[in-house]
């Protein structure tokens, strides 16, 4: 037993030669020349397609804010004016920020926040030397200009007919044969186009590749602008909007369904002029605060009001409370009657 236990405390693993990191390089290196270039350049990079659906979003967010700053300065014209050059409007905000992003090999607003930027994938598949997967050459002149045509051009020849077809009432069936064929046929073609955006993000939730049908046939694709740099976008202005909207809009649906007096009411108790309003002058009326014109006592705390003010206020509120001491009213009672003559109260 001793034999044994000495033999397997002798027996363990032996260190390796000094000279095998030196075999393992040259056998690794070997493999690696045996590869083709084609097959080193098919390294898969993943591409966060949160980045790229919040960078399409911080894109949108900035065009709304700078048409609301174009809007700005015609304010003081005529009004309505720019609402039928709306189209013109959002394809001008649309060209400049395709001039100096995308033109000029830029990323635009939205994607730079992201990190990202546009690489040219047909070109990133047939090249040589790859180190990170992020390596390629930008849009080139020809998927630039056809990128402008697509996005802004298409979407404002799209809006304007949209906006004529409607204004022309070519949806009406008293229209001509022609005019009722061509509605027909912009229906049509928004639907193959809506179906295609739909099958388009479906295959890019799968593989994380082009995001609008525009990516997809430039085969523009967007990844990383450098792989140690985190997206510069924080999120806690965003959640204290998000919070403070939530909280203003439950406050809009409560407020209106509350009762103001009530309210007042529960919390007159607390209020710090409580003592003044119960030593304060009688000889007023706590509603108006004028000396009452007809005066008239609240029953039972008996305390003077304005004959329309105490008559107003109990004709509004069944359970109207007096304003000097919270009793509830039940009936009132000119005043200098005796008590055990009161009128009809409420």
């Amino acid at each position: 037993m001793s034999g044994g236990g000495g033999g397997s405390s002798s027996s363990g693993p032996s260190p390796p030669p000094e000279d095998a990191w030196r075999v393992s390089y040259r056998e690794l290196q070997h493999r690696w020349h045996s590869i083709t270039p084609s097959q080193r350049a098919l390294i898969p990079i993943s591409i966060s397609r949160v980045n790229q659906f919040d960078a399409a979003r911080l894109d949108i967010e900035m065009s709304a804010m700078l048409k609301e700053q174009l809007v700005k300065v015609f304010s003081l014209m005529k009004p309505g004016m720019l609402f039928q050059y709306e189209p013109e409007l959002d394809a001008f905000l649309e060209f400049l920020i395709w001039r100096f992003s995308i033109w000029v090999d830029k990323p635009t607003p939205g994607i730079g926040l992201m990190n990202l930027r546009y690489r040219d994938e047909r070109a990133s598949e047939s090249r040589g030397k790859v180190r990170t997967g992020l390596e390629g050459s930008g849009l080139t002149v020809g998927q630039k200009i056809w990128y402008c045509i697509a996005s802004v051009g298409g979407q404002y020849i799209w809006a304007r007919l949209q906006s004529f077809s409607a204004f022309r009432r070519w949806g009406d069936t008293e229209q001509r044969s022609f005019v009722r064929w061509a509605w027909l046929l912009l229906q049509s073609v928004e639907g193959l186009y809506k179906a295609a955006s739909f099958g388009n993000l479906l295959v890019f939730l799968f593989t994380g590749r082009y995001r609008t049908l525009i990516e997809r046939v430039l085969r523009a694709r967007l990844v990383y602008g450098s792989p140690n740099m985190n997206r510069a976008v924080s999120f806690e202005y965003m959640n204290r909007q998000l919070v403070w909207n939530e909280f203003s809009e439950m406050l809009l649906l409560l407020l209106p369904l509350l009762n103001s007096s009530l309210i007042q009411n529960l919390l007159r108790p607390f209020s710090k002029d409580k003592n003044k309003d119960s030593k304060g002058d009688d000889s007023s009326c706590p509603i108006c605060q004028n000396s009452p014109s007809i005066p008239f006592l609240a029953l039972p705390c008996q305390h003077r009001y304005c004959y329309y003010c105490l008559r107003t206020r109990c004709s509004a509120a069944r359970s109207f409370r007096c304003s000097r001491c919270n009793e509830p009213v039940v009936a009132m009672q000119r005043h200098n009657i005796p008590t055990g003559n009161p009128s009809s109260g409420k």
